[in-house]
């Protein structure tokens, strides 16, 4: 079986390198013929993006280590998922809202963390009729990210897991303190109406 996940780690490396060609072409076509492809360079950088975490995290399971722990300002961090969320999404109509409320560093993988955070608010945007919204706070000891859409929410619940919410389920569980660990939940009904993608790292 690993020699398996191997080969298609191999394969994801290579679609990645592919789509940095595609990059270049785009940028080329943009400055040759006075287009503008802004939406296809985003969408090409961000599957680009995506697949070299989802190496970073494959190795990361693959080898059985441990996250990357450090102090990291999470008002940061939850700007830095809206910077590259936000022009997507408005052109989509979509407006994304964040609701940070801490101002203390937090504890956990930054990487791991942004990656899930950026694909939980891409994929909200896919069902979202008008608003995205990603909150954070402390509840005790416990950092807790939430992603919610005001969409028609998850058609089952549990829902099925795909490969995306089967490796954040993942990577949440491999932060670990004080015997505790990190968990994923899925629910429908927030406060926007819609699904409800949420994070809790001790």
């Amino acid at each position: 079986m690993q020699d398996l996940l191997d080969i298609l780690a191999s394969g994801v490396h290579d679609a990645k390198n592919q789509l940095f060609v595609a990059e270049s072409l785009i940028a080329s076509a943009e400055l040759e013929r006075q287009l503008d492809l802004g939406e296809a360079r985003y969408a090409v950088e961000a599957a680009a993006e995506r697949l070299s975490r989802t190496l970073t995290a494959y190795r990361l399971l693959r080898q059985g280590e441990q996250a990357s722990i450090c102090p990291v300002i999470v008002a940061d961090l939850c700007a830095e998922v809206a910077l590259a969320q936000r022009r997507h999404l408005a052109a989509k109509h979509i407006r994304l809202s964040v609701d940070c409320q801490i101002v203390d560093e937090c504890l956990f993988d930054r990487d791991l963390v942004t990656d899930m955070l950026n694909n939980a608010v891409q994929n909200a945007a896919r069902f979202a009729r008008s608003e995205v919204r990603l909150s954070a706070w402390l509840d005790d000891e416990t950092t807790v990210f939430r992603v919610i859409d005001d969409g028609p929410g998850y058609a089952s619940l549990p829902p099925p897991f795909g490969i995306g919410l089967m490796v954040a389920e993942r990577l949440a569980a491999i932060h670990r303190r004080r015997g505790r660990r990190g968990s994923l939940h899925l629910s429908n009904g927030g406060l926007l109406g819609g699904a409800c993608f949420e994070v809790r790292l001790p």
